[in-house]
């Protein structure tokens, strides 16, 4: 476990490269913090994509953890010089969930508290981690929660999830169960969170719907307007939002 400082883009918030075990593998990944000595709720920022596509931001970290957060964004296995292979919310999970184990103990975070976050494929990852990980509160925006749907909508990622995941629905009907979480979700206690937007044409809000109806107690916000990216102001807007939301404020 090392973390070596990296130049942040933002003069209030410190970032580091983190190096962290899980299942055995080394895995890389960047934590942002308040650049100050004061205690904080912690933050998993699970990205979406796969290898470079959707790698996690600097400046996406540093945003969250300007709002009073000490965030933890994990690159996956074999991703930016880490060990092992990403396999698209398989036994990659494992790298959320030691990274929420490792962000618990950190020395900063107030009373043991980590929120979960993901943002597309990210969304699936979050949904997992709440389920097998004592979050305080979970968001997914524009979040994947059945990978057969993603299968059926994304023709351009098929190629990718046959080869990652072993194959089609069809054929590996299993793989794909055990990468959809709805039946699990339920199981959720922590207050959840769902932003969707109504014109996304990456992940179909009925991802969104679907995850609804498996945690009822979920609070939504659809975003008529837009679809899976959010203008910068808009953006900055919802981000405020979620962290009063987590906060409880």
């Amino acid at each position: 476990m090392n973390c070596t400082p990296y130049p942040s883009p933002n003069p209030h918030v410190r970032l580091y490269l983190v190096c962290y075990e899980s299942a055995g593998l080394l895995v890389k990944g960047f934590l942002a913090e308040p650049a100050d000595h004061e205690c904080y709720d912690g933050l998993l920022y699970l990205r979406g994509g796969i290898k470079g596509i959707g790698m996690v931001r600097p400046a996406r970290i540093a945003e969250f953890a300007s709002e009073g957060f000490i965030v933890f964004a994990p690159f996956y296995r074999g991703n930016r010089g880490g060990e092992g292979n990403e396999d698209f919310a398989g036994d990659d999970r494992e790298d959320a969930f030691c990274a929420f184990d490792w962000l618990e103990k950190h020395p900063r975070i107030r009373n043991s508290r980590v929120h979960v976050f993901g943002f597309s494929r990210g969304g699936v990852m979050a949904i997992l981690t709440a389920i097998h990980r004592p979050a305080a509160s979970m968001v997914t925006w524009g979040g994947v929660s059945d990978m057969v749907l993603t299968y059926e909508e994304r023709k351009d990622m098929r190629r990718m999830m046959k080869r990652v995941i072993g194959g089609t629905p069809q054929k590996v009907p299993e793989q794909y169960e055990w990468r959809t979480p709805l039946e699990e979700a339920g199981s959720i206690k922590a207050p959840v969170l769902i932003i969707h937007g109504r014109l996304d044409q990456n992940v179909s809000i009925e991802h969104a719907h679907r995850l609804k109806r498996a945690v009822p107690h979920a609070e939504t916000m659809y975003l008529d307007e837009h679809g899976h990216y959010i203008p910068p102001a808009v953006n900055r807007q919802i981000v405020g939002y979620i962290a009063q939301w987590m906060k409880g404020d």
